[in-house]
């Protein structure tokens, strides 16, 4: 830490966006990596600007009582779940405040009516889906450079913050629940032992690219593996001991992307054995899900999520609800038995054949599909042809509403508008607007991703009359 200038007795006060602990050095605002909230530290500052500073722990003098002991061994190399090391009570209240705080300070909108967060059901192994990346450029963490030792440098893993060609070889991830860990480490050895070689990010040459796998409520699962330039025979070698290691895959696919980027969604998709897609479920309710859909991640939460929506729309049975950035239709369908009609708009044309097919395959007959970018879709005469919807439910994406569709709900005057955030600073920004014609009648953060600063808020708006 040398040449370094070392800040002493930094009191962490907040938590800030990427997990940093926050403190005040006279009016510089410090961010500290890996600090929390009760921390007091010294800390190395390696990045200046007028008004802020980053920093590292140098010595952690007092430790926060809401601190505890990180759970994986990744911890603090892998990006993924930057607040392992605070007790899941305090990441709750700091997930409220950063709503609260966004609400309040971009929005305007008062906060003390806001309900409690919803936490998690499940704080580990609650996510659906994963993508490992394999490379043949392992990061090598400060304990295997100081081991000495010759180390294999192909990996299957994450992606290191901040470096796209480097990649954490993971050894046990704790978002995904088996045969997610025994699946990975099985192929990633099978392909070394066979000499199937592993992408070269950026040379692009190598066998092997992507893995993804994707679990499901009713115990499906799929695997997909993404080769790029394969030799002759090591496809069929890998997809055959993969099925026969892992029977209970119920989705077994491949692709062979020779792209420079990883997107899959204009490659096509080969089933080896099983059927092309999964089936999610909830309330008797089923939801296909193939290789290419987007479905919440937490799934138990997901339903929570959508419970809570439903609930703030406050449906009779009567009521037209256009359901606005739909996706695959799960929230639309999801309601659809409560209303009169559901007529949902999506950005994305394969999203919203997925949408259909979820109503058919439920016999749901009230709902309507379009696919068009938003504010263009729904204009005066898409409301003129569908007629005034008596509710919005809303979830655009974290870049929140453009500023046309925030304008044209205002024009249509919903009775009530229920608002689904992945970020409080854009809904709040969106809510800014809303507020001259509505009301904020309710406000409830739902934790969706535990270990991580991310959180989802549900508010209701009601016109006021």
């Amino acid at each position: 830490m040398t040449n370094q200038k070392i800040l002493e007795q930094l009191h962490i006060f907040d938590i800030a966006e990427e997990g940093k602990g926050v403190a005040r050095h006279n009016d510089l605002v410090v961010f500290v990596e890996k600090a929390i909230p009760g921390d007091i530290v010294d800390a190395a500052v390696y990045k200046k600007k007028k008004k802020f500073a980053e920093a590292k722990i140098n010595n952690l003098i007092q430790k926060s009582d809401d601190r505890v002991e990180p759970f994986c061994v990744h911890f603090g190399t892998c990006g993924g779940c930057k607040w392992q090391h605070m007790d899941y009570n305090a990441q709750l209240k700091y997930k409220q405040k950063a709503v609260a705080d966004a609400l309040q300070r971009l929005g305007g909108i008062e906060t003390d009516h806001a309900e409690e967060i919803l936490a998690s059901q499940e704080t580990v192994y609650y996510r659906n889906k994963l993508e490992y990346t394999f490379s043949n450029k392992r990061w090598l963490t400060n304990e295997d450079i100081a081991s000495g030792l010759d180390k294999e440098m192909n990996a299957l893993g994450f992606h290191v913050p901040l470096r796209f060609d480097k990649i954490l070889d993971i050894e046990h991830c704790y978002l995904q629940a088996d045969p997610s860990n025994g699946l990975r480490n099985a192929i990633r050895d099978f392909a070394l032992e066979n000499n199937i070689s592993f992408y070269d990010l950026r040379a692009h040459e190598g066998a092997l690219r992507n893995l993804i796998i994707r679990t499901s409520s009713t115990g499906e699962i799929m695997a997909i593996v993404v080769f790029a330039y394969p030799q002759e025979a090591q496809v069929e070698l890998l997809m055959d001991y993969i099925d026969k290691q892992f029977p209970q895959i119920t989705s077994l696919m491949y692709i062979v992307n020779q792209k420079k980027n990883d997107t899959i969604f204009d490659q096509d998709v080969i089933t080896y054995k099983g059927t092309p897609f999964i089936y999610e479920e909830m309330e008797g309710l089923k939801f296909r899900i193939g290789p290419k859909s987007f479905y919440q991640t937490n799934s138990l939460q997901a339903y929570e999520l959508y419970k809570i929506t439903r609930a703030f729309a406050e449906l009779t049975g009567n009521e037209l609800v256009y359901d606005l950035y739909t996706g695959t239709g799960t929230i639309a369908n999801f309601v659809a038995r409560q209303a009169r009609e559901v007529v949902g708009v999506e950005y994305v044309p394969s999203a919203i054949e997925d949408a259909k097919v979820n109503s058919s395959i439920n016999d749901i007959t009230n709902t309507k599909f379009y696919a068009g970018d938003m504010k263009d879709v729904l204009n005066a005469q898409f409301v003129a042809a569908h007629g005034k919807p008596d509710v919005v439910i809303t979830d655009p994406p974290r870049a929140g509403m453009h500023a046309d569709v925030v304008a044209r709900l205002l024009e249509m005057e919903a009775d009530k508008i229920v608002y689904v955030s992945c970020n409080a600073a854009t809904q709040a920004r969106d809510l800014a607007i809303l507020k001259d014609k509505y009301d904020v009648a309710r406000i409830k953060p739902v934790d969706m991703f535990p270990h991580t600063q991310h959180v989802e808020n549900v508010v209701l708006l009601k016109l006021r009359k």
